[in-house]
């Protein structure tokens, strides 16, 4: 039986963690508060009101969020017409509030990206900006990058338009509020987020991209200031609603192709051998992925229920890596794809988290509009693989670290304690990863015995170090 942890046990490990926490950030070097000219600087500029020429603040539009946010990147407003759909999709004015080569664009160069660390957001610009003056807020006139897409009753595009626009925010859900009103089923126009993912989606299946859309873990801060770790399946909402990014951003990126301009996500295709070695997984685990049966065609039929699904999922993740930027000015890269998109791709519908889109939107709109590209944008597209490289490096290397510590201070007090687990992956002759059932918790394992990957075992924990993150099991031996 689990033992019950006692509140002295759990706010010494949560003592424990912070502290370790906190030493992450050092370790990481990252950033920490805005230096006071940067604050300067945007306090000035959130007194500025860009006034774009066009206004479509005729348009109801809606955000969709996690909770609690207050960066709201993204604002979009459906339609149908006759024989298909009209996406009105609006993106955070950054640019228009932040000076090529001012304190607040320097800043924001050296960070790269908003970083979510267990103990708090490292936010990409001052709050004043990203989280007042420039966000996508309910009720107030907005500068935004107004993205319009004509769509068949396939979901295809057939015209894209691009301006600045003033736009204005009725209505600010979570995905829990957007997924309940879809239910519902009440004719409101976010109803046609459905069939707009949905057909989204088929044109993703027709163009042999994939989705994984395994459960989140996610590292949460309770009311009483401690953490956990809870495992969360997205709803539906979630994958439809990143169809419509995905789908501006394979627009932005075919703007930028024909210009010979830009930058690129691009990721490249999977080596022979290493579509072998996941084919020869699947088969392993009795999920055999038939030839001639595109990736994500067979990605879409596993059961996420199943434990071989687990298994099979952590393998897909090494097919797909290498992902980077490519910046384009007169030339084109000789590989341009997104891999698992299967289509060029290009950042362009985060900016107040993610340094690039700001660039990707400022030369998509010029070239949109006709007009040239301005010059402080052309000339330093160059420096954004090298910054959002080092950026998400950086990024991946927080994550990982707060989940091994987080996922140490929940189990510190249960050395010696039987867990179930799903074996994801064999690491070696005695080594394999497995995920906990309870709590959300994936960590390495000491097989004393025979065990496959796909199988629910027994495993005993046998350390938990919390100011490393390490965590250590082995196969129980009855």
């Amino acid at each position: 039986m689990p033992q019950r942890r006692s509140r002295i046990a759990v706010s010494a490990a949560q003592g424990e963690l912070a502290e370790a926490l906190a030493e992450l950030r050092v370790e990481l070097e990252l950033p920490g508060s805005f230096p006071a000219d940067v604050l300067a600087e945007a306090a000035a500029a959130a007194s500025a009101i860009p006034e774009p020429e066009v206004d479509r603040r005729d348009l109801p539009m809606l955000t969709i969020d996690p909770p609690g946010s207050m960066d709201l990147d993204q604002a979009l407003h459906l339609e149908r017409r006759p024989g298909g759909y009209l996406v009105h999709y609006a993106i955070a004015d950054v640019a228009g509030f932040v000076h090529p080569g001012g304190a607040v664009d320097l800043e924001a160069r050296g960070r790269g990206q908003t970083l979510y660390a267990a103990d708090g957001r490292v936010p990409l610009h001052p709050p004043i900006l990203s989280e007042d003056r420039v966000s996508l807020l309910p009720g107030v006139d907005r500068s935004a990058y107004l993205w319009s897409f004509v769509l068949d009753d396939s979901g295809a595009v057939e015209a894209t338009r691009l301006e600045r626009a003033l736009v204005r925010s009725r209505e600010q859900l979570d995905y829990v509020e957007a997924q309940e009103r879809i239910d519902a089923e009440t004719g409101d126009p976010l109803d046609l987020l459905r069939e707009i993912g949905l057909a989204r989606i088929e044109q993703e299946r027709a163009r042999g991209g994939a989705s994984l859309n395994v459960p989140d873990e996610e590292i949460v801060r309770t009311d009483h200031g401690h953490y956990e770790l809870r495992r969360r399946r997205l709803l539906p909402v979630e994958s439809w609603n990143a169809q419509l990014s995905l789908m501006t951003g394979m627009a932005a990126a075919e703007l930028m192709l024909e210009a010979r301009v830009g930058v690129l996500r691009t990721m490249p295709k999977p080596t022979e051998e290493r579509i072998a070695a996941f084919r020869t997984q699947t088969e392993t685990l009795g999920r055999p992925w038939a030839e001639g049966v595109a990736y994500g065609e067979y990605l879409r039929t596993l059961d996420r229920d199943d434990p071989a699904s687990l298994a099979i999922m952590q393998a897909a993740t090494g097919l797909f890596r290498g992902a980077g930027y490519v910046a384009m000015d007169g030339d084109v890269p000789a590989d341009p794809i997104q891999s698992a998109l299967a289509a060029p791709y290009a950042h362009v519908t985060a900016p107040l988290r993610r340094l690039v889109d700001r660039w990707g939107l400022v030369v998509c709109e010029a070239l949109s509009t006709g007009r040239p590209v301005p010059g402080w944008a052309q000339d330093s597209l160059h420096e954004l693989p090298s910054l959002m490289g080092a950026s998400s490096q950086r990024a991946s290397r927080l994550e990982a670290a707060s989940v091994d510590r987080v996922e140490a201070a929940v189990l510190s007090d249960r050395v010696g304690e039987r867990f179930t687990a799903t074996v994801l992956e064999l690491r070696g002759d005695d080594d394999a990863l497995i995920q906990l059932a309870e709590p959300a918790v994936t960590a390495k394992c000491r097989a004393v015995h025979e065990i496959s990957a796909g199988e629910r075992i027994a495993v005993v924990l046998e350390h938990a170090d919390i100011r490393s993150g390490s965590v250590g099991f082995r196969t129980a031996l009855d």
